[in-house]
């Protein structure tokens, strides 16, 4: 990489205040005080636990000759302010040009909605990379260039880390990037200096309420990413969501639909539901695939679109696309060898994914077969959902378990009482609590007999549980696999 003056990113056409000289050389930026360096810019990022303006002090000390900030209150001899009241904006156009504009490079895809991301963008990444493309990979699970792999810590990585990830996906030959793309990331700009390719549209229901306050404020941060896209783009969206023809009013995108039930571009039915994967007509093929139930029928459909439109011919991807086996964590099967007891482990965290979940569950049990769901939710997430969840569980499984999930800074009992306000006075037979995420999985496996399903959900790939600000290991899968034998 050419070494760069700051006025080389300084982007044109954006309001900025500049305070100082701008022909000095960067070595580098960052959004954390504790990682600058001699010759970074510092980006003073307002958030809502803390302010990177108390930091800047700390910034200049560690080396950093630029602070891109909303305000100033003293300046100090020798350093540049960029000062704009769109900071976070301004810090994806900058990394955009301190990393020679990745995103441009690549064909980066973005998939967005409230279920669906991690299987879609996994799905992508798997079905390029049996094509014989070198693909990058950015989701919840974790990020990939290629064939190695590089930890993820949030859906969609701070703006700066996800420029340098991209960058470094661009200089290992990577053709294809594909990326869940979070409201969170949308609204706080962390996607900012991004080129997309196409903008993928999965569904949208009751989430991250604690962050958006209300579910107008999500689907515009949702739709903000449709509306940002370049003209010679393409934008595909589910036609039986009805928030999927909102996320196209505005765009400037090629408009193109999927759809289950409404007239679409793309069109996929439901021949058959099995436990062992779905057989499926899309656009009129027949194909059978190893994901099972409704919502993993959209998935597919989406995917089949996204690789037609990415120039990949049909009968190929279909070939490929029926021999893979999704993301890590969602609707994953272990058999109990001697029981016949089926356990499904899965990341539904939300009502709308539970639900799913559980009617793909209930298509393929045998009739005298009970559902054991095994779920909790969140601390310090959206509230307003516990209640929602445990209601789902009890309405489409025979018995019910209400457990721990993370409860971070939260009492998990607190928690699993609001879960239990949601449940109706008939609906409390079939449901206890235990608390012990642990002993509640084991509980289940004790109620269980043949041909019975236990779901366990809400954690699905995550490898801890988050207890009081600390990571204790835990797997659900390998709970289950060791309580099988």
């Amino acid at each position: 990489m050419k070494a760069k003056k700051l006025s080389d990113i300084i982007p044109g056409g954006f309001e900025i205040r500049i305070e100082g000289k701008t022909g000095m050389k960067i070595e580098g930026l960052s959004i954390d005080s504790r990682q600058v360096s001699e010759g970074y810019v510092y980006a003073a990022f307002r958030g809502t636990a803390t302010d990177g303006h108390k930091f800047i002090d700390q910034a200049i000390d560690k080396g950093a000759f630029c602070i891109v900030c909303e305000e100033v209150t003293e300046l100090k001899k020798g350093i540049t302010y960029l000062v704009t009241d769109k900071v976070r904006e301004l810090t994806g156009l900058m990394a955009n040009l301190f990393f020679e504009k990745p995103s441009e490079t690549v064909s980066l895809v973005g998939v967005t909605g409230t279920n669906g991301k991690t299987t879609v963008s996994t799905l992508l990444y798997q079905l390029f990379s049996a094509f014989g493309y070198k693909c990058g990979l950015i989701s919840t699970v974790e990020n990939r260039i290629g064939d190695e792999v590089v930890p993820a810590t949030h859906t969609t990585p701070d703006v700066i880390s996800v420029h340098r990830l991209i960058a470094g996906m661009r200089d290992k030959q990577c053709e294809f990037v594909f990326m869940e793309v979070s409201s969170h990331a949308v609204d706080q700009e962390r996607i900012s200096g991004l080129k997309f390719r196409g903008a993928l549209f999965t569904n949208l229901t009751h989430d991250h309420l604690d962050y958006h306050k209300t579910m107008l404020n999500y689907i515009t941060a949702k739709k903000k990413f449709f509306d940002r896209l370049p003209a010679d783009a393409f934008a595909i969206t589910n036609a039986d969501d009805k928030n999927g023809p909102v996320m196209l009013q505005n765009t400037r995108a090629r408009k193109i639909t999927y759809a289950l039930k409404s007239m679409a571009d793309y069109k996929v039915r439901i021949i058959e539901s099995s436990v062992q994967g779905l057989d499926l007509r899309i656009n009129n093929r027949e194909v059978h695939f190893r994901l099972i139930g409704e919502f993993n029928a959209y998935n597919l459909c989406l995917v089949y679109a996204t690789a037609i439109e990415l120039g990949m011919e049909s009968d190929d991807v279909l070939a490929i696309l029926s021999g893979l086996r999704g993301a890590e964590g969602r609707f994953e099967r272990i058999i109990d060898q001697k029981t016949g007891v089926c356990g499904i482990v899965d990341y539904a965290h939300t009502p709308d994914a539970l639900e799913n979940v559980l009617e793909a569950i209930r298509k393929v049990k045998g009739h005298a077969n009970q559902i054991i769901t095994v779920v909790g939710c969140g601390g310090d997430r959206d509230t307003s959902k516990r209640p929602l969840m445990a209601k789902v569980a009890a309405n489409l499984s025979e018995r019910v378990i209400l457990t721990s999930d993370n409860p971070r800074s939260e009492d998990p009992e607190i928690i699993i009482d609001e879960m239990e306000a949601g449940l109706e006075w008939e609906s409390k037979k079939k449901v206890i609590r235990i608390t012990d995420r642990m002993q509640a999985i084991k509980s289940a496996v004790m109620m269980a007999r043949d041909g019975d399903i236990i779901l366990v959900a809400g954690k699905g790939h995550e490898t801890y549980q988050e207890i009081k600000g600390e990571k204790f290991p835990f797997d659900d899968k390998k709970v289950l696999k060791e309580l099988f034998g």
